[in-house]
């Protein structure tokens, strides 16, 4: 058999007291060209270890002198960059969890499934042997200078060194995506599949095929087979966003699909294996939901093994300024423009915002003042921050977009009551969309004219109307 090059200097130590178990680990990776180094204790484990240098570790959960999680908080400890896989009694969902929370990269249940033992391990050595440098990620940086993000950024390269489900959790805005793409990013599995997935956006009567695929003829309109978003990830990442908004028959399937690593596409006679890690993520009070019988308590236990939680900009105002000069610059770029500066004052009234919306609102809110300001500075009108916007709610109710008509907004009353309703940037972007249409109309659809009537740049302009799904008026 073909041994595997990348892999062929790979040391691998097994410790397991039962002979047969440690006969087959051995065989199977000699053939994929790896060496093999045995233990029957954690006595012996340890002598190894301080005698040679691995690149893996399989260890039993029950050896004659202790546990593998005793192990696992040793290697923790003492070789933090050695990847642990634990090997558990089948079913034993508690044991492996808990394996997992001590840091350890994956479990294996018993009987041992080859192809899966294989796919794991190529896993894990790769990931001891290339380990991503900061700075190699491709996935967009978590930015900020406060304690807080330095310590979200420290676990979630801690995270990525283990394919332990992660639950992200934060407000809305925060950037719970962005997070999963960095842990994804830095992870084993860098080179395969990122596939997000928004919860809430995908129709209940077809989630189940969305997810886990359908055979063809399975239902009317099943013209093909169709693989679905965990056939898409196989090999990589499968981030659920929105987690919250599973229905609890979805959920139980979710659940079966974390315990038993295979998914049943609808229709199918057979369950397919799959090797996907899930990252999942809400803006919802998961807990709460548990206890209101909206989720249930054995999923967010499963999905919960290793919690990242995203601070609110409101606790970390000294991050942003960091984050404005950031995202200006990637807004002239994508403008074309040169990059405006931050007047002190407009600093100071960005400095004092509390951002309901997150990150996602600061963004906002720059690509709004970008567009109004002369191009050289950013003054604090151009801003419109919420005192200001609340000015703009008679132009909401004489004109009215679709959604500001469908919440009758035409009082300061009324525009609040729908920023808490659509959520405030929606709200704003409705502002926007209402004086560039009306504009157009009051110039005969004549850009230039339109441009100069609002006092921005034709650029900024044709920016606009693409942003705000403008183009064709």
């Amino acid at each position: 058999m073909t041994q595997e090059p990348q892999a062929a200097k790979a040391r691998v130590l097994i410790i397991d007291d039962e002979p047969d178990i440690r006969e087959l680990l051995v065989m199977t990776l000699q053939r994929m060209g790896l060496q093999a180094v045995e233990a029957g204790t954690l006595e012996d484990s340890r002598r190894h270890l301080g005698e040679q240098t691995f690149d893996l570790c399989l260890t039993d959960m029950k050896l004659p002198d202790g546990d593998g999680i005793e192990l696992v908080r040793y290697l923790q400890a003492q070789f933090p960059r050695l990847p642990v896989v634990m090997i558990t009694a089948h079913g034993n969902m508690e044991t492996a969890i808990e394996a997992l929370k001590a840091g350890a990269f994956d479990f294996l249940n018993k009987p041992l499934d080859l192809q899966h033992l294989r796919d794991l391990i190529r896993s894990a050595v790769r990931l001891g042997k290339e380990p991503v440098l900061p700075g190699q990620s491709e996935a967009p940086p978590l930015l900020g200078t406060s304690p807080a993000m330095e310590e979200v950024r420290a676990l979630i390269n801690k995270v990525a060194r283990s394919q332990a489900p992660v639950y992200i959790s934060g407000e809305s805005g925060t950037g719970k995506e962005l997070a999963a793409r960095q842990i994804h990013a830095l992870s084993a599995r860098a080179e395969q599949p990122f596939v997000a997935v928004n919860c809430g956006a995908i129709p209940r009567e077809l989630m189940e095929s969305e997810l886990f695929g359908h055979v063809k003829g399975s239902f009317t309109g099943a013209y093909s087979d169709k693989p679905g978003l965990f056939r898409a990830a196989d090999g990589g990442t499968l981030f659920l966003d929105e987690v919250a908004e599973l229905p609890l028959d979805m959920q139980v399937k979710l659940l079966r699909v974390l315990q038993e690593k295979s998914i049943r596409p609808v229709g199918a006679a057979k369950e397919q294996r799959v090797d996907v890690r899930l990252l999942s993520a809400t803006h919802r009070d998961l807990a709460a939901w548990v206890d209101a019988g909206r989720f249930r308590q054995d999923l967010f236990y499963r999905l919960n093994v290793i919690g990242v939680h995203l601070p609110p900009l409101r606790e970390r105002p000294q991050d942003v300024l960091v984050l404005s000069r950031h995202i200006l610059n990637r807004l002239a770029s994508d403008m074309d423009m040169r990059i405006p500066e931050l007047t002190e004052s407009a600093a100071d009234a960005l400095s004092a915002h509390s951002f309901p919306g997150n990150v996602r609102e600061l963004e906002n809110i720059l690509e709004r003042a970008l567009t109004l300001s002369d191009g050289g500075a950013i003054e604090p009108e151009d801003l419109q921050l919420l005192p200001a916007v609340q000015g703009q709610s008679t132009v909401m109710g004489a004109a009215g977009s679709d959604r500001a008509r469908q919440s009758s907004v035409g009082s300061d009353d009324d525009l609040l009551a729908a920023a808490r309703e659509l959520g405030l940037e929606a709200c704003l972007e409705d502002v926007e969309r209402v004086l560039i249409r009306q504009a157009l109309r009051d110039n005969d659809g004549n850009r230039t004219a339109t441009a100069r009537e609002l006092g921005i740049s034709f650029r900024a302009l044709r920016y606009r109307l693409k942003k705000l799904d403008l183009d064709d008026e």
